[in-house]
């Protein structure tokens, strides 16, 4: 497999794990931890985690992204790029978070996955 893909890979899963630290991000538990309580008990500042995920995943998929992007053209890229993030946050909400998949979603999920893979092959 071409490096540009595997950079296109954890762009991906990038762009997933930033969209569950969105969800994380608990502004107000953030605003009350205030800073002495950052430097007296670190666990407490459990609640700035999700923001530094925020950070790092984002960051990481658009580094990652743009690499890809150098021999993948950019349709295929944005496509790829999109459909695999979709497919991992799928398989997070339904395995980690216990959400609940049918028949019918886990059918149009399979189109996507053959929509990549034609994709992948295609170039």
């Amino acid at each position: 497999m071409n490096i540009s893909w595997t950079y296109l890979l954890i762009a991906s899963l990038s762009e997933a794990l930033w969209l569950y630290a969105v969800k994380a991000m608990n502004v107000q538990a953030l605003k009350e931890m205030g800073w002495q309580g950052l430097f007296s008990d670190p666990l407490h500042a459990t609640a700035l985690l999700p923001f530094i995920g925020y950070a790092v995943f984002g960051a990481g998929n658009v580094i990652f992204l743009s690499m890809s992007m150098r021999t993948i053209p950019a349709s295929t890229a944005y496509a790829v790029w999109m459909a695999v993030a979709l497919v991992a946050s799928k398989l997070i909400d339904t395995f980690w978070f216990r959400q609940p998949a049918n028949g019918i979603q886990l059918l149009w999920f399979a189109f996507i996955i053959i929509g990549v893979v034609g994709l992948k092959r295609a170039s």
